[in-house]
């Protein structure tokens, strides 16, 4: 799917054209082959680099040709449950500006129904626009991950085998958001030096807020990390201590029946024993052992064996 965008300086809505026009933004949806080959022949653009665009594994770069700059980076966005990421590609050129996905970006509905204000004419101004509505993508999921991390350490020793499984997606969904943020920065590091694109003071200053707020993301992402590693841990510290209690426990009680015991299995073997005439040595037997038990357990709470 291909859709023309164009909004002047003048205009006060969003159009869309059916034909191109100079100032553009050409906005396009899992393209096919076909589609990719008319783009390239139709604005003058690199096919590979286009194709590059539908590859679900393709990273975050940047590159110039013929004076168009290629800014590949992923958006977030949730799918049956499950966060992920998905590449763009924004090629920006004096005469337009093309955004091609795979899927739709989530944040188009705030262009199309002009909740932002912007220009499709200034095209250097709506790369950096695009870049910071990327970045919003990844913010909202943080902020949940954030939240449910917080709260599942409160109850740290209450935690189960869901919230493990929890922590291991919430690690890999981080992870996937750093291998998209960190490389993103550095195209951001970039274009801020105006040796690719000549800035204005506004767009300069806008472009710093995103790199700003890019730089914040990774942060977060990388405090969340260390929190969920810390709280991993720390449980598996708390369950080994816990485990070590209960062995010390039994280990101790096993030591203290033991001697109890071989008295009892001495007076049950059908020999002469002492005292084993006396009309009260079953009492004198069973308070013996008791007083024994009760030494003992004394000894072993005195050393903290139990």
């Amino acid at each position: 799917m291909v859709k023309i965008y164009y909004n002047n300086l003048k205009g006060k809505s969003l159009k869309i054209l059916d034909q191109f026009k100079k100032g553009s933004w050409i906005y396009v949806e899992d393209p096919s082959r076909s589609e990719i080959e008319m783009l390239a022949q139709n604005y003058d653009l690199e096919e590979d680099l286009l194709h590059d665009a539908i590859d679900i594994f393709e990273v975050p770069r940047m590159e110039v040709e013929d004076e168009k700059l290629y800014v590949f980076t992923r958006f977030a966005y949730i799918e049956d449950g499950q966060i992920q990421t998905c590449p763009v590609l924004i090629v920006r050129s004096d005469d337009f500006i093309m955004t091609i996905s795979t899927l739709d970006l989530p944040f188009i509905k705030k262009f199309t129904e002009s909740k932002l204000d912007f220009h499709t004419t200034l095209t250097t101004n709506l790369l950096f626009q695009i870049l910071f509505q990327v970045n919003s993508t990844y913010n909202l999921y943080l902020n949940n991950i954030s939240k449910k991390i917080r709260s599942i350490s409160i109850q740290l020793e209450k935690l189960e085998n869901r919230d493990i499984i929890q922590f291991v997606s919430f690690e890999s969904v981080l992870n996937d958001f750093l291998s998209s943020l960190i490389p993103t920065s550095n195209i951001l590091k970039n274009i801020l030096t105006g040796k690719f694109i000549k800035l204005k003071e506004e767009d300069k200053d806008l472009l710093e807020d995103i790199l700003l707020a890019n730089n914040q993301l990774i942060e977060i992402s990388q405090t969340n990390l260390r929190t969920i590693v810390n709280i991993r841990e720390a449980y598996s510290t708390i369950m080994t201590n816990n485990l070590n209690r209960v062995i010390k426990l039994f280990t101790s009680l096993t030591v203290i029946l033991t001697i109890p015991t071989m008295i009892a299995s001495i007076y049950g073997m059908n020999v002469d024993l002492p005292f084993a005439h006396s009309p009260h040595i079953f009492s004198y037997i069973i308070a013996f052992l008791g007083i024994i038990s009760v030494i003992l357990l004394i000894i072993f709470y005195k050393r903290r064996w139990l």
